[in-house]
């Protein structure tokens, strides 16, 4: 079985964006469906994404919805940095700060997680 944590970066102001964020998405649904450990965490300007795929009416909310119980975390310092913390936690979707307000990808590595970036 497969360790994986999925890190969206991708912000929302470009297609190029979508197109990497819904990769993620479909990467995250591969493995969750093969029964791998799989995680997905939203950093850098990724935690934008998270109120926008929330939105019923959003082409991709269906996708984001199957794997929302992977969701590990949206990085608190950068969703406040973005200004979407409020969004974020509105969501459902918790906030992780285990390393100074942001995710502890170490922590990740040293438990045998491999990181995919998008």
């Amino acid at each position: 079985m497969a360790k994986v944590a999925i890190v969206v970066l991708a912000d929302t102001e470009t297609h190029e964006g979508l197109g990497r964020v819904v990769n993620a998405l479909e990467a995250v649904k591969d493995f969750k469906e093969a029964k791998d450990d799989v995680q997905l965490i939203f950093d850098g300007a990724g935690p934008k994404w998270i109120p926008e795929l929330s939105k019923p009416d959003h082409k991709f909310h269906g996708l984001f919805e199957s794997v929302k119980d992977r969701i590990a975390g949206a990085c608190e310092f950068c969703a406040g940095a973005f200004g979407v913390k409020d969004k974020v936690v509105a969501s459902g979707v918790k906030l992780a700060g285990d390393f100074e307000g942001h995710p502890s990808f170490r922590k990740l590595v040293s438990e045998g997680y491999q990181v995919i970036t998008f």
